[in-house]
């Protein structure tokens, strides 16, 4: 499937036509996966992740449908029969033939905002031009996925332009409370010397960009974000949103760890967080595990990649101490839903876990 240049694009801008990025606590229709297939991202562990992707579809699919991407006909049979064994209604699962090169959908999946229409809501879809996070050279199957998504939901699909240029943006990069604030860092889109998105644009150009397409008012720059992330700084290993007003932050309290100066910093900055009426946030420390490593290189295992769907708070767990003193602080904080661990060490093989994995469809 192709598409050429402003070829079945809405036109204008998502915000002028009152379209803006809900928070992911809000109701969903839907998540979407991609099944996985590439032995690269879990070396000698495939099948394993298959069997964790049986728990992860079972816990959402319990509250909304699973909208997951395979590659042929083939793949979807399999992928059956994984999900079958771990006793996950089938009727709630949705297969759409796609192939992709790696499926990390927080980044490559559909990226929707949604506007009031009347007594309802339409949701549209944004394509932010995917390239592998300026890193990877297989990415352009993965590109295709928010076209790929919008003319299988019908969806209008915008086209993420800066003077003219395709703009650049990943859904682990943010996170919104859907009132108009959101969260990035800057080591992941103002450093220009690795992994550069969008060459030559700054802070206020980028701002502007996300005003228009996501419809965020008011943008707060972190720092750095931790060791171990591929991504170079996403802000779901690092900062959450957990209700309108209130944020998760991790902290490491041992001076030795290499991530501890960088967090340090962020809850410096986060100190002059203010939220889209001028009012400050309540801050809440989120524990890192203890340091997992893989072939001598530090993993991103972070507890702040928890996906919040519609049945349950997805959190990934590492056989640590702190598990339990992660789910209890995020159990007290999300009260409307349980909150729940999914073994994750080897997920995070793959340098993401559960947020990385998946991406909202709001109803």
């Amino acid at each position: 499937m192709t598409m050429t240049k402003n070829q079945g694009y809405a036109p204008g801008a998502p915000a002028a036509q009152g379209y803006s990025m809900p928070a992911e606590w809000e109701k969903h229709e839907a998540t979407w996966l991609s099944w996985p297939h590439n032995p690269t991202d879990w070396p000698d562990k495939i099948d394993t992740i298959r069997w964790v992707y049986g728990e992860i579809v079972r816990k959402i699919s319990a509250g909304e449908m699973v909208r997951i991407l395979v590659g042929s006909k083939a793949e979807e049979n399999s992928a059956r029969k994984y999900l079958g064994r771990a006793g996950i209604d089938i009727r709630r699962v949705e297969f759409i033939i796609h192939p992709t090169d790696r499926g990390w959908n927080r980044d490559s999946g559909p990226l929707f905002v949604r506007r009031r229409i009347g007594k309802r809501n339409a949701t549209a879809i944004v394509n932010f031009h995917f390239n592998a996070w300026a890193k990877y050279p297989d990415w352009r199957k993965d590109r295709l996925v928010p076209q790929v998504a919008a003319r299988r939901l019908g969806k209008p699909l915008f086209d993420a332009q800066f003077n003219g240029r395709e703009f650049v943006l990943e859904g682990g990069g943010i996170d919104v409370n859907g009132r108009g604030t959101m969260l990035m860092t800057e080591e992941c889109y103002l450093d220009g010397r690795t992994q550069v998105r969008n060459p030559g644009l700054g802070r206020h150009d980028i701002e502007a960009a996300l005003y228009e397409y996501l419809g965020a008012t008011n943008v707060f720059w972190l720092g750095r974000g931790i060791l171990g992330d591929d991504t170079h700084g996403h802000v779901d290993d690092l900062c959450r949103f957990v209700n309108p007003t209130t944020v998760v932050l991790i902290r490491e309290k041992q001076r030795r760890d290499g991530n501890w100066r960088a967090l340090a910093e962020n809850w410096e900055k986060i100190h002059d967080l203010r939220l889209e009426n001028g009012s400050k946030p309540e801050v809440i420390a989120l524990p890192m595990p203890e340091p997992l490593f893989f072939d001598n290189c530090r993993l991103p295992a972070s507890y702040a990649n928890f996906y919040i769907s519609n049945a349950a708070v997805i959190v990934p767990t590492f056989n640590d101490p702190h598990d339990r003193y992660a789910l209890g602080i995020l159990s007290e904080l999300f009260t409307d839903r349980p909150v729940v661990g999914i073994h994750s060490v080897d997920l995070v093989l793959g340098f993401g876990t559960l947020h990385c994995l998946s991406q909202q469809q709001p109803a």
